[in-house]
């Protein structure tokens, strides 16, 4: 019988996404089962069953091995797909030993030689209650304390581990968070410490085209025989790509908990980097100063308001105080000035946040009982505050940054004084370095290698984005002050010219002259350096924007 015939016809792709279930093609189950299972006396369990798309190829591999009627096991907590799990094994010709049940709840007794499968992926804000202290308190099992941001998957990944027995080996299909979340630091490093061997494959594609997450595939062999001290890389373009795997990669991480995103990029683009920190060259953002997410207005429809708007309402300049408009495709120059945020206004934009003081002027009294009525003061961070239409300040930060790029993170010198809304992040500079950093930071960031590393310290989202977030530039590549202060009058030279640039959406032009100005002409690079840096960027950001495009 057809997996299709058996459908259940109230079991909706809305419910099945909410529940993280994502049918797996048969090219990766295919992959994942060959490598796992390779004796006929291999026990193999699937801890998230589903269809029992990986299980029905263990069947296919154990009768290839002379089995007949091989038992398969698996868990799975719908009870329709525990059925059509029990029912499709039967009839590849498998005896089903499924397990109807919350995963968390099965004790993980060593017994089996191949785990495999496609753990569920559900993000943090939707893995709640019960259901996320029962994995949390499984991972702990294993002496893994998973943060309270962990989707899913990190603790399936832990506790499917625990169902190996010594020299088993994993072979699940995971989202590229894995290399990439500070929450899926433990499951790092859990890997690496108990396994003898950890190998990847990453695509270029989109596998899943109905799920905003990439993917990756752990292949994971030796349990219990670890510390393992490399990990081996394989690269498809898609599922369909596994059988012609090229030429692998092997990569050794300084620290397995840290990011893995380095494993995209190669040694040879990696070292610039590490000779340029080595030298005192390059440190990190947060060296510079600190970055802070910024406001919440809790309804930027209500508080941000463009100056036609004011002057609708009739408000005063004592209501207000000036923004950077929501969004930030305005901050794509080196700085954000008076001049500019006028010209945004007279374009319609936002460039005022209504925040009355605690004598409101009459237009604003006015303004704020249309709030009410509206229920504007019901939304949630309006109702929690003392005065619900006084939003918390920040001060205007120094220099702002991106958080959500299509090329790369920006950041802008901010000389109008505006405050920021949450859609970008605030750099707050040291004292020490204040001066230096608002005049040339911003132009000094726009080279090639800074440029590269914010591909690894941020992270891909749906529609080929990359975002960035403070803990992430704090760790982001940047000129140290010492380069900067050496190269300053260099850049001061080249900082009209970048500007326009910029002004005409030139960035990569604009990058090749920062970069002879500041690393070239410094001597702190060679032309060949920087070259293989430039085209890892470029692969990297094709990468991004391929599994994008793959994913349309």
């Amino acid at each position: 019988m057809s997996s299709v015939s058996l459908l259940d016809a109230s079991d909706t792709s809305e419910l099945r996404k909410a529940r993280g279930a994502f049918f797996t093609p048969q090219p990766l189950t295919r992959f994942i089962a060959e490598w796992a299972v390779r004796t006929p006396a291999d026990q193999v369990m699937e801890p998230s069953a589903g269809d029992a798309a990986f299980l029905i190829e263990a069947v296919r591999r154990l009768v290839e091995l002379g089995v007949a009627a091989p038992t398969v096991a698996g868990v799975e907590i719908h009870e329709h797909s525990a059925r059509v799990a029990r029912e499709r094994i039967t009839d590849a010709g498998g005896a089903p030993n499924i397990t109807h049940s919350d995963f968390f709840l099965v004790d993980p007794a060593p017994r089996y030689d191949a785990v495999i499968g496609n753990p569920p992926y559900i993000r943090y804000q939707d893995f709640t209650g019960e259901a996320r202290s029962r994995s949390r308190a499984a991972a702990l099992k294993a002496g893994v304390a998973l943060s309270g941001l962990a989707s899913s998957w990190a603790a399936f990944t832990i506790q499917s581990a625990l169902f190996l027995r010594p020299g088993g080996r994993m072979g699940l299909v995971l989202p590229a968070e894995l290399l990439s979340v500070n929450y899926a630091a433990p499951v790092r490093q859990f890997l690496f410490d108990r396994f003898r061997s950890v190998e990847l494959v990453l695509f270029t594609e989109r596998v899943f085209p109905e799920a905003e997450a990439d993917v990756v595939l752990l292949l994971a062999d030796g349990f219990d025989e670890g510390p393992a001290d490399h990990a081996t890389i394989h690269e498809a373009r898609d599922a369909e790509a596994l059988e012609t795997l090229g030429v692998p990669l092997t990569w050794s991480p300084k620290t397995p908990a840290d990011k893995w995103t380095g494993l995209l990029i190669g040694v040879e683009a990696l070292r610039p980097l590490r000779e340029l920190r080595e030298s005192g060259a390059f440190n990190v953002l947060e060296d510079w100063g600190d970055t802070t997410l910024g406001m919440v207005t809790g309804n930027n429809g209500y508080f941000a308001l463009s100056p036609a708007r004011v002057k609708e309402l009739g408000l005063s300049r004592a209501d207000l105080l000036r923004l950077s408009p929501p969004g930030s495709s305005h901050l794509r120059g080196l700085s954000l000035t008076r001049h500019n945020m006028t010209d945004l206004g007279n374009a319609g934009k936002a460039t005022w946040l209504f925040r009355p003081g605690d004598t409101p002027s009459a237009a604003a009294e006015e303004y704020i009982k249309a709030g009410h009525t509206a229920g504007v003061d019901q939304a949630y961070k309006c109702r929690v505050r003392r005065t619900w239409y006084q939003v918390p300040l920040l001060p205007p930060a120094d220099l702002l940054l991106t958080c959500m790029n299509a090329d790369t993170p920006r950041l802008t010198t901010n000389e109008a004084g505006a405050l920021h809304l949450n859609s970008v992040h605030g750099v707050y500079l040291s004292a020490e370095h204040r001066k230096l950093g608002r005049e040339l930071l911003p132009l000094a960031s726009l080279n090639s290698v800074t440029l590269l590393n914010a591909e690894m310290v941020g992270r891909s989202y749906g529609g080929g984005i990359l975002k960035i977030e403070p803990r992430e530039a704090d760790m982001w590549a940047m000129p140290s002050p010492s380069l900067v202060t050496a190269r300053a009058d260099a850049l001061r030279a080249i900082k009209p010219r970048v500007a326009r640039l910029l002004r005409t959406g030139e960035l990569l032009e604009a990058v090749q002259v920062v970069d002879q100005a500041l690393l070239l002409d410094s001597a702190e690079l060679t032309d060949h350096d920087v070259d293989v840096v430039r085209r890892a960027h470029q692969t990297m950001t094709s990468r991004r924007v391929a599994r994008a495009e793959s994913g349309r």
